[in-house]
């Protein structure tokens, strides 16, 4: 399917790697031209140099950590004024209440929650101004799951669920689509540490973290592909009419209420 994105420029955060490299693939694919935003700046490097000879887009590299906001609001300001927007850079640690202290749990929000707010309104505010734009959030089941076992991230999840739909609801308005994508287990590095975190907190030992996988629909996590799929799709106008709605792609974990 053709989702009529060639030309567009496209923002992605936390692109240096896992989902975020997937995302910044397929809108390559798809002619995007591409501003990657991370920590690693040889590993954007890589990226965009290959998906420049790949696809003949131009891609920008900006590495930024977007836990300082100063840093985050010299970025925002200065790059061009994205058609879309993709918030996909967290990191917010596993564990239940008592094993995640003060500093570990602002730290994660620091960069996924505000981060996502705070990119969010710097760019919708560039974005209103030209008439036009998508903003994708992506967020995490573990939102309307509600992980004891992953407490500072479920919260953090629910939390930017509601500022999506918040913000979705009135966007069409400013000529702007707000949409969120709620993945579960996907098949990265990040996926096999908070696994880890919750074999620890369930059995006492990281390493039983199999057992969980195990339990995934189809015996296995998603492929990031899978996600930056739907992302995309959701970014284009073949999805026009959605805004203000966060879609779920974890196997059917969360409708059936595990």
């Amino acid at each position: 399917m053709d989702l009529h994105l060639s030309g567009k420029r496209a923002l992605v955060t936390g692109a240096s790697r896992g989902i975020g490299t997937a995302i910044a693939e397929v809108l390559a694919e798809e002619g995007c031209d591409l501003d990657l935003a991370a920590r690693s700046g040889p590993e954007l490097e890589k990226l965009a140099a290959r998906l420049g000879a790949e696809h003949g887009v131009n891609v920008g590299v900006h590495v930024v950590d977007l836990r300082q906001s100063d840093e985050l609001d010299r970025f925002a300001a200065a790059v061009p004024v994205p058609d879309i927007v993709i918030n996909n850079a967290g990191d917010i640690p596993g564990g239940p209440l008592a094993a995640v202290d003060e500093q570990a749990w602002r730290h994660g929000w620091e960069l996924k929650v505000f981060g996502y707010i705070n990119l969010t309104r710097h760019l919708y505010t560039r974005m209103k101004a030209r008439g036009n734009g998508v903003i994708v959030n992506n967020i995490g089941a573990s939102g309307e799951g509600y992980d004891a076992n992953y407490i500072a991230g479920s919260t953090g999840n629910a939390a930017l669920m509601t500022f999506t739909k918040a913000l979705g609801g009135r966007s069409l308005a400013d000529g702007i689509r707000v949409l969120g994508v709620n993945p579960g287990p996907v098949a990265t590095e990040r996926i096999l540490t908070l696994m880890k975190a919750q074999a620890r907190a369930r059995f006492g030992d990281e390493d039983r973290y199999g057992e969980l996988t195990a339990m995934f629909p189809l015996g296995r996590a998603a492929s990031p592909r899978e996600v930056a799929d739907l992302i995309a799709f959701l970014a284009s106008e073949r999805s026009a009419y959605t805004t203000g709605a966060v879609f779920t792609i974890d196997g059917g974990v969360s409708a059936a209420g595990l």
